[in-house]
């Protein structure tokens, strides 16, 4: 008697089930789909990925700073006149590197304090991006011995080390990551074209890569920032400073999450994960794109054709087409999200600085559109100052005035 009541049961399970699976799909609903997880990750062979040329920044910073010096546009010339004239290295010594124990409240919570506290964090970030843009902008070394030295003082003082982490609070933890790229990126700028300061480039260099282990040790919580955008942001990290340090285990590392990316991509091109985060999707997809295109960067100028990598058919054209379609027209998100969707992202030229990168590769003509009506384009992490870095002499003359701006808005909803 008891088995017939199992075989029933068992049967009756089954039909919720299915009449469960009926419900969702006539109900327009996206069933979840499972992220590459860490185990998947780490099994994936990797081993042709390797550094080839450690002083490689992430840009040829000879060839530009040669194209800027006889460059007449207008656009480009003006970044430079800002950026030529730098900081006082005197007074840059100054400022005390965070040493202590770094503990920051959630951005969403708490916005207004997150910003007050996160100031010296941002400060750094715009230091090493200054000192980096103005040794390109003027050729001077002395901006590239600066940054060197601030860059040391800091690896003395062992900063940035002492975060604080429980699953419940990872602020620090995710804002430790932006500081950590933006001292590998600028750092990776001048370093080749520094004579001597030996002793303190093997500090920095030891600084960094001792802190690319310990952030990255880290793995974040299961289909959420072990493997989303804040994945791809340890990622550019990790691939910078495994170039500047000759690490193939850390280049691997950021290697890895372009793989991870392109994996869980839905075939319309969204990132699985980024979706989640409702009518913050369109700034979530596009925030995924603002690291993993560097770190793309990053790979290419070791030599390998990371943009065009192709995983189950996909590869990030796809992410990004998906990208301007759901600016342009937030019902492309079909079920995948809410269609009222937060666009106030798009008026920050900082979240737009993987798109200066990704046009060096790709011909996209709108996102060159797009971009015309913003740059000059800046990012104090994500590639720093990435118009005067990247932006084809070509592309544009003149920045738009705000007047200009607000007559070409592009994408639907932005006026």
């Amino acid at each position: 008697m008891s088995t017939i009541n199992d075989t029933d049961r068992n049967a009756g399970m089954r039909q919720c089930a299915g009449l469960l699976l009926v419900v969702f799909l006539t109900m327009g609903l996206a069933l979840p789909a499972l992220a590459m997880s860490i185990e998947e990750r780490q099994k994936l062979d990797l081993s042709e990925y390797q550094v080839t040329e450690t002083n490689a920044s992430y840009f040829d910073v000879e060839a530009r700073m040669t194209q800027l010096q006889h460059t007449e546009n207008p656009l480009l010339l003006a970044q430079v006149d800002a950026l030529a004239t730098g900081p006082s290295c005197k007074q840059l010594l100054q400022v005390p590197p965070l040493d202590t124990k770094i503990r920051i409240p959630g951005f969403y919570p708490n916005p207004k304090e997150w910003r007050e506290i996160s100031g010296p964090l941002f400060q750094f970030e715009k230091t090493v991006a200054n000192l980096a843009g103005a040794y390109v902008a003027s050729g001077d070394i002395y901006y590239g011995k600066c940054l060197i030295r601030f860059l040391d003082k800091w690896a003395q003082h062992d900063a940035l080390t002492q975060f604080y982490y429980d699953q419940a609070h990872p602020q620090a933890w995710f804002s430790t990551e932006s500081m950590i790229f933006s001292a590998a990126t600028a750092y990776s700028v001048v370093r080749g074209d520094v004579d001597g300061m030996d002793d303190s480039k093997q500090r920095v260099n030891d600084w960094l890569r001792r802190l690319a282990y310990k952030h990255k040790a880290i793995p974040g919580q299961p289909n959420n920032s072990c493997c989303n955008n804040h994945f791809y942001r340890r990622a550019l990290y990790a691939s910078m400073i495994g170039v500047l340090t000759e690490d193939d285990e850390l280049f691997r590392f950021g290697v890895s999450a372009v793989y991870s990316a392109l994996h869980d991509l839905t075939k319309e091109g969204a990132f699985r994960l980024e979706m989640k985060r409702g009518r913050r999707a369109s700034h979530y997809q596009n925030y995924a794109l603002l690291y993993l295109i560097p770190n793309m960067q990053i790979i290419s100028r070791q030599g390998y054709d990371i943009f065009d990598k192709e995983i189950d058919g996909y590869t990030i054209e796809d992410a990004v087409d998906f990208a301007i379609d759901i600016f342009e027209d937030p019902s492309a998100l079909g079920d995948m999200a809410p269609h009222e969707q937060y666009k106030e992202f798009l008026k920050d030229d900082q979240y737009l600085a993987w798109m200066e990168i990704y046009l060096s590769h790709v011909d996209n003509p709108r996102l060159a559109q797009f971009l015309k009506t913003m740059r000059p384009i800046t990012n104090r992490g994500a590639g720093g100052y990435v118009t005067l870095y990247f932006m084809d002499p070509d592309a544009q003359q003149q920045a738009y005035t705000e007047s200009q701006k607000q007559r070409s808005q592009v994408f639907e909803g932005l006026q």
